[in-house]
């Protein structure tokens, strides 16, 4: 009798809205740094993260970037192109990665079967807009120092300690790439709030000490 453990099956973590959808496709494995998505590219597929991180971006011809998010297990992307229109931005692999790759072809028979899906990648596709949105505003109404406030704010989370914790290992570059800025600039900006007691380097990532103060 075979007593090794059962298989984990790799569905099992998503919602329930993905689950049946993510069935229909075969799990692959990408290493770290692969290009899932080329921006400008046709496609029809969309790729639903199990497992790994992905990163969203835009670079322009002189290899500046700007990161419109970086997205884990239960996340999915590429249905802005399922229109038939070229892809939006770019998607690379953070850390090596699997993803269930669906085509325009599955998705159209699972809405067919499930038709609640439909209002599901709608309600996706709204909030991608919204954010897109959000980030434009911020690039227009808010300096340097409030979008990289901004950003922190919405990446930390509260702890026990009454601190708030950026659990992710972001770089100088990476954090410049978020908001549209120089590595440089924030690098300048960290430092401050470093020495002004607000943030500290954690083991596990950047810890705010208390609230940012609106302006700098």
């Amino acid at each position: 009798m075979d007593s090794s453990p059962p298989i984990a099956d790799p569905l099992i973590d998503l919602p329930a809205a993905l689950r049946t959808l993510a069935s229909r496709g075969e799990p692959r494995r990408y290493r770290k740094g692969t290009l899932l998505i080329q921006e400008g590219d046709q496609g029809d597929t969309l790729f639903i993260v199990l497992s790994g991180r992905v990163k969203a971006f835009s670079t322009d011809e002189r290899d500046r970037e700007i990161v419109y998010g970086v997205y884990g297990p239960g996340e999915y992307l590429g249905e802005m192109s399922l229109d038939g229109g070229p892809r939006s931005a770019s998607v690379i692999t953070l850390e090596p990665t699997v993803c269930v790759v669906i085509t325009r072809h599955t998705l159209r028979e699972h809405i067919v079967v499930n038709p609640e899906f439909a209002f599901e990648l709608l309600s996706r596709v709204i909030h991608r807009a919204r954010m897109a949105t959000q980030s434009a505003r911020s690039m227009a109404l808010l300096d340097v120092y409030g979008r990289v406030v901004k950003l922190f704010n919405e990446l930390a989370v509260a702890q026990s300690d009454g601190t708030r914790l950026i659990g992710e290992k972001l770089t100088h570059a990476e954090i410049a790439h978020r908001v549209g800025c120089s590595r440089e600039m924030v690098s300048r900006l960290v430092k401050d709030l470093e020495r002004g007691n607000y943030i500290r380097n954690a083991p596990t990532g950047l810890c705010l000490l208390g609230n940012l103060p609106p302006r700098w």
